[in-house]
C-alpha cells in the first residue's frame, strides 16, 4: 500500500518505520515543525491508498480533506502492525487521570514474565528491571508489546487520548472531556470509540456502559472506608488499604480490581499496595511523617488531600506544608490563589514557600504563621525537615520528576 503519515514527532515516525518494514510505501509530513519528511504541498498532489493522522489534529487539515481516500488514527495504525503478534493477554488503559495508578495497581497482581508501560517508564517483570523511558503515544506500545511477546508474557499499557484496540482488556480510567482536534472532537468520545475494539472494557466508577461488551466498575468494586470489596466473573472477596481514603486512589484502586476479575484474577493482595513517588508515597524522617505529593499534576485539592492523608496517618501533629511550583516547566502551573486556598484550608503550623511571590509570605506573615521561601523541591523539603521535628512534612511542589 502507499500510505501517507501525518505527525512525526507523536509518533507517527516510528509507525512509518514499521510500515516500511512490512513493505509498504510510506511518506510522512511533520505537520508542525515541518522538518522532516515531505512537505505538505507535495502531499497534496500525490495518491494514497491510507492516510494515517493522531486523534488531535484538525479534521479541517487540507491533508485530511481529500475525498475517497481512507483514513486511519495513529492508535489503529497501531493495533494492525501488533495484528496476531500482540501478547496476551494484554490490557489498555486510557483516560484524562488516573492511568498510571490503574496500570501500576493491576501490573501488581499478574503473575510471571511481563511488561509494564506507563509515563513512568517501561518495566520488565517480575524483576522490575526498567527497559526504557518513553511517551505514552499509542507508537510507543510497540517495542512494549513486541517485548512483553519475546517474554511469553502479558502486557499492560497505558496510553494518551485512546487505545490501539489490540487489548484483550482495555480500561478507561476517568470520565473526564475535553475538546481536541481544533476543538471539533471530544476527548472522551474518541476514547471510547477505541476502547470499544478491545475485546473486553471496564469503565471506571461513575461511568454508563456504551456498549455490550463494556462493563462498570462500580458494578463489580465498591469502597467504604479503607475497604473495598469485590464480586465479579466467580471471584468474590475485599481488601483493606489505607490508600482507599484518598480520592487519586481511591478510583484506580477499584477500577484495578474490577479489571483484575475481568483478567479472572483475585484482587486481594492490592492491600499491600503502596503510594507512587510523588503521588502521596510516606516516608519517615526521624519522627516526622513525610507525604510525598510533588509531581506535575499537584494542584489544590490534591494538597488538600495530602494533609488530610497525614492527619489520618498521624493524628494529633500539626503539618509543615512545602508548596509552591518549581521552576516554570509545568504548563498549567499553580497559581498562587490555588496555593492561598490550600494553605487556607490545611492551617498548616509553618510553610515553605518554592517559587512564589513575596506576596503569599505577607499573608502567612499577617495569619500569624511561619515562612520561608527556597527555590527547589529538595531545597524545600530539607527546610521542612528541619523545622518539623514530630509535626508531619506535607510536599505539594509542582515539578516534573
Amino acid at each position: 500500500m502507499n500510505i501517507l503519515v501525518l505527525d512525526t514527532i507523536h509518533g507517527g515516525g516510528e509507525i512509518a518505520r514499521r510500515l516500511i518494514s512490512s513493505g509498504h510505501t510510506v511518506d510522512t509530513v511533520d505537520i508542525y515543525r515541518h522538518a522532516e519528511g515531505i512537505d505538505e504541498a507535495a502531499a497534496l498532489v500525490r495518491t494514497y491508498d491510507c492516510i494515517i493522522a493522531p486523534v488531535h489534529m484538525d479534521p479541517d487539515h487540507p491533508l485530511l480533506q481529500r475525498p475517497g481516500i481512507p483514513r486511519i488514527t495513529h492508535h489503529e495504525a497501531v493495533g494492525r502492525i501488533l495484528g496476531r503478534n500482540a501478547p496476551r493477554p494484554m490490557v489498555e488503559i486510557t483516560g484524562a487521570r488516573g492511568k498510571t495508578t490503574t496500570a501500576t495497581a493491576l501490573a501488581s497482581l499478574f503473575e510471571g514474565a511481563g511488561v509494564l508501560h506507563t509515563s513512568q517508564g517501561t518495566v520488565a517483570y517480575p524483576g522490575r528491571a526498567l527497559l526504557w523511558k518513553r511517551s505514552i503515544t499509542p507508537a510507543s506500545v510497540i517495542d512494549a508489546a513486541a517485548h512483553a511477546h519475546d517474554l511469553g508474557g502479558w502486557l499492560i499499557a497505558e496510553e494518551s487520548l485512546g487505545v490501539s484496540g489490540a487489548g484483550t482488556v482495555g480500561v478507561l480510567t476517568s470520565g473526564e472531556d475535553y475538546p481536541i482536534a481544533g476543538g471539533k472532537r471530544h476527548a472522551l468520545a474518541e476514547k471510547k470509540r477505541l476502547l470499544s475494539r478491545c475485546d473486553a472494557v471496564v469503565a471506571a466508577p461513575g461511568i454508563a456502559p456504551w456498549a455490550g461488551h463494556v462493563v462498570s466498575a462500580d458494578t463489580v468494586a465498591s469502597c467504604a472506608g479503607d475497604t473495598c470489596r469485590y464480586a465479579g466473573d466467580g471471584i468474590e472477596g475485599s481488601f483493606a488499604n489505607p490508600l482507599l481514603h484518598l480520592d487519586g486512589y481511591r478510583t484506580p484502586l477499584v477500577t484495578a480490581a474490577a479489571a483484575a476479575c475481568c483478567c479472572g484474577i483475585d484482587p486481594a493482595p492490592l492491600a499491600g499496595f503502596r503510594a507512587l513517588e510523588g503521588r502521596m508515597s510516606t516516608h519517615r524522617t526521624g519522627e516526622a511523617l513525610i507525604v510525598d505529593n510533588a509531581n506535575s499534576g499537584t494542584n489544590a485539592a490534591t494538597t488538600i488531600d495530602a494533609a488530610r492523608y497525614a492527619r489520618i496517618l498521624a493524628p494529633d501533629r500539626g503539618i509543615v506544608l512545602a508548596i509552591g511550583l518549581e521552576a516554570a516547566t509545568v504548563c498549567e502551573g499553580f497559581p498562587e490563589e490555588a496555593i492561598r486556598e490550600a494553605v487556607g484550608r490545611i492551617g498548616p503550623v509553618s510553610v515553605v514557600l518554592v517559587g512564589v511571590t513575596g506576596a503569599v509570605g505577607e499573608r502567612l506573615a499577617a495569619a500569624g504563621i511561619p515562612w520561608e521561601h527556597c527555590g527547589t523541591l529538595q531545597e524545600a523539603r530539607d527546610r521542612a525537615c528541619a523545622r518539623a521535628g514530630r509535626e508531619s512534612i506535607v510536599l505539594s511542589v509542582k515539578t516534573w520528576r
